[in-house]
């Protein structure tokens, strides 16, 4: 598995290093353990967080209540938790 994901419970944890203010939301690739994607939002009022858990939960296919922000709210690199297992997860976002 990937550096930047791990399995808690019966879902995962992703460690998420996030680039607002792109020209489009992208998954780029690893960046150090962190999984680094861009967001086209801009890190203004909580968009660019909202951007990327709306991001998420369309990628894995999964409700938006199933991604939740678990710390970095102000931050760059974010702990993402997710209501899928872990190799779906990896298969999803290009691991």
């Amino acid at each position: 598995m990937p550096p930047w994901l791990r399995a808690v419970g019966v879902g995962a944890v992703l460690t998420v290093h996030v680039q607002p203010g792109a020209r489009r939301t992208e998954v780029v690739g690893e960046h150090g353990d962190a999984l680094k994607i861009r967001l086209a939002a801009p890190p203004v009022d909580g968009k660019a967080n909202e951007a990327l858990l709306a991001f998420l939960a369309d990628r894995l296919g999964l409700a938006r209540r199933q991604v939740v922000l678990k710390s970095g709210q102000t931050s760059r690199r974010k702990q993402v938790a997710v209501e899928l297992p872990i190799d779906q997860v990896a298969g999803c976002l290009g691991s």
